[in-house]
């Protein structure tokens, strides 16, 4: 539980809150009703003649409960932990699990007369370790600089205060559930501390830890307990209104809030998991045995995993079925809101790369408040002379690996620094991570991972950085090969930055530090992406953004036709598409000048030029006002680019991009290239 409060997405929670409370209730409600409904007639089938009301706020509870580690985990094996309905479903288990408890503690309070005063001091012990906790995870981040995680010993310091607090509360009858879910979940995520304790943590307990304690469940499951035909019907009237009560008050409280009625039934089956809370319950009064015998007991554990079979097959079957709805579908951000979450990826293979794309995460972060979920993986090359299987799950899971100059080095440490300040400036979290490959493998295990995270948009960085002159130079090919499949592949739309951290773009804080920017857009899906990023770059307080359009002269199209002998046919239909083209950028373009140049959080201006002589005129008349410019990748041919290709150095810029890149243009200003999501068969990745 601990753990699972140092993973919770807060800003999710924050967001989604009163989706949640109210899913929540509408599956309390429905199992409270239907369960004290049918509690009497499950007391007469098992014979239960004493303390009926006790059975009963007991069996309402069992069926009310939803085991949230075991749901976390499932979530996790089904990819849907970075989906909202996997994140939704887990807040509601959480909310449903933790009244849960609390009413137990209650209950179990006034039924075995506890102590008032042992409440009160583990509930001050809790608050006072979560205080601690606050300021001195801080100050511990800033202790021994060079050193990328805690020692062991360090690790121990953190762990035995919420150790000796579980034990105790254990120890005098009351549930450690709450208490180590608040220490965690007000855990402060920044810094070292939390990197160390997650990496030490999310291994063990999920491989190790869960398996062993509901294989330990299953150990206890005792078919030979269902030998009447009483106990037969029990159990299936146990599951049936389990399974009912949950299904219909989720379904209730969905068509309220008017979720899809697959999702919505989806949640209801994958809330129906039963955990520990659960058995807890079972237990509650172990201690008389004169009206709960050891046969009910088993009964209703038999029960409770019947359950959970039935639920998770049913959960997964939806999924199946259900694939392409549950699948990632905002893969691009023409058609994303800035009111919903962002989700983006950046890769990096240095700490030179990670400045550069920390400037672009804070720069896409909006304004305070905007939802943003940015991830960032450091790429490193797995050499051939290592098995790859080995040194990865080295590298993750222990500390055993000490080649670091070949995997990561210094980097790993530089690169978390700067998360870190960028953290603590900025209050955005992001979540790092390591991904070592082959170099051949690499853009499958990049293009993995974005589909996984179900990011909208993924940065790369260039191949080329910048030396001390001021020019660009070559850094590695791989990197380069590595950018090309990736735009090949990639399950969503993709950003190549060039970065001149020295003269260009930086991380926009401070009011001093207003950055300028300029959205570069002649037409087409890449520059409509272009555009659609830069609405949440237009937010953000220390950034200026000017839209510049470039049109083209007139008479372009009765030129063609009149000069169409031969393929008349060809020409026409080239001039039907280049207007539907242009009909959506006209579109896109209007809409968002009323969104935001309207208002004057935008600056917009039109250049026409004729041909690419002009436009390249153009373009260096700005080179020395932004200090960077956000341009589609471009596929489709224009009359006011002809002829700038003419000396192209890297197509995967596009026109425009290699342009303001290359060696010859003297421009100090970094570029992103964007290239918009193109839907392509996923087994064409390891082409």
């Amino acid at each position: 539980m601990f753990l699972m409060g140092l993973e919770v997405d807060k800003c999710f929670v924050k967001r989604n809150l009163h989706k949640a409370r109210i899913i929540a209730c509408g599956a309390v409600m429905g199992c409270a009703i239907l369960g004290a409904a049918s509690s009497f007639l499950i007391m007469h089938v098992l014979r239960i003649h004493q303390k009926h009301v006790i059975f009963a706020m007991v069996f309402i509870m069992v069926v009310t409960n939803s085991a949230s580690p075991l749901l976390f985990r499932v979530v996790i094996d089904m990819k849907l932990d970075n989906s909202n309905v996997g994140r939704l479903a887990i807040c509601v288990s959480l909310m449903m699990e933790i009244s849960l408890v609390l009413l137990f503690t209650i209950v179990e309070f006034f039924m075995k007369e506890k102590s008032f005063h042992l409440f009160l001091l583990f509930s001050f012990s809790t608050a006072l370790l979560v205080i601690v906790n606050r300021h001195l995870v801080p100050w511990v981040n800033t202790w021994n600089p060079k050193e990328k995680y805690l020692t062991n010993p360090e690790v121990l310091c953190f762990c035995l205060p919420v150790l000796i607090l579980a034990m105790s509360n254990e120890n005098f009858g009351f549930s450690n559930i709450v208490p180590c879910f608040i220490i965690g979940l007000t855990f402060p995520r920044e810094g070292k501390v939390a990197r160390t304790l997650l990496r030490k943590f999310t291994y063990p307990v999920y491989e190790f830890i869960l398996p062993i304690f509901y294989g330990y469940i299953g150990f206890q499951f005792n078919i030979q307990a269902i030998q009447h035909i009483n106990h037969m019907i029990a159990v299936v009237l146990i599951v049936v209104v389990s399974l009912g009560a949950k299904i219909i008050g989720t379904l209730a409280a969905c068509c309220f809030l008017k979720i899809p009625r697959n999702e919505a039934f989806f949640l209801a089956c994958i809330l129906n998991f039963k955990g520990n809370a659960a058995f807890l319950l079972i237990d509650v009064t172990k201690g008389s045995r004169t009206w709960w015998g050891p046969e009910v007991r088993h009964l209703l554990l038999a029960a409770m995993v019947i359950n959970t079979l039935i639920s998770g097959f049913i959960a997964s079957y939806l999924l199946r079925k259900e694939e392409k709805y549950f699948a990632h579908s905002l893969t691009a951000l023409e058609f994303h809101s800035t009111d919903s979450e962002l989700r983006l990826l950046a890769c990096v293979y240095t700490s030179h790369h990670a400045s550069g794309a920390i400037s672009l995460i804070s720069a896409s972060s909006g304004s305070k408040g905007t939802p943003i979920t940015p991830q960032l993986v450091h790429l490193v090359e797995l050499r051939k002379n290592h098995k790859a299987k080995l040194m990865y799950h080295q590298l993750e899971d222990g500390e055993e690996f000490s080649d670091e100059e070949t995997y990561g080095g210094d980097d790993v440490l530089e690169i978390n620094d700067l998360i870190d300040v960028f953290t603590k400036q900025s209050k955005v979290l992001i979540r790092p991570s390591k991904l070592v490959s082959p170099l051949t493998n690499l853009h499958q295990e990049m293009c993995s991972i974005a589909e996984n995270s179900r990011v909208s948009i993924l940065f790369l960085p260039f191949h080329k950085h910048q030396r001390i002159d001021g020019r660009l130079e070559n850094s590695n090919e791989g990197i380069r090969t590595t950018n090309q499949k990736v735009l090949r592949h990639a399950p969503c739309s993709v950003g190549i930055l060039v970065d001149r951290r020295q003269s260009g773009f930086q991380i926009p804080h401070g009011s001093e530090s207003v950055q300028q920017v300029a959205t570069l857009f002649f037409g087409g899906p890449d520059d409509r992406e272009a555009l659609a990023l830069s609405k949440w770059i237009s937010m953000h307080p220390q950034v200026n953004l000017t839209v510049v359009r470039f049109l083209a002269a007139p008479m372009n199209k009765q030129h063609l036709i009149d000069n169409a002998s031969t393929k008349n046919h060809e020409i026409l239909m080239s001039i039907s598409t280049h207007e539907t083209e242009n009909e959506r950028d006209n579109s896109f373009l209007e809409d968002f000048c009323n969104r935001y140049v309207v208002s004057g959080e935008v600056e917009y201006l039109e250049k026409q030029t004729s041909n690419g002589a002009e436009t390249l005129a153009a373009l260096k008349d700005m080179v020395d006002k932004y200090s960077l410019f956000v341009v589609g990748k471009g596929k489709r041919d224009s009359p006011i680019t002809t002829g700038m290709n003419d000396w192209e150095e890297c197509p995967e810029l596009g026109i425009v991009g290699d342009l303001l890149a290359s060696s010859e243009f003297q421009i100090n200003a970094s570029i992103l290239v964007i290239q918009k999501h193109v839907h392509l068969d996923r087994s064409l990745l390891d082409s």
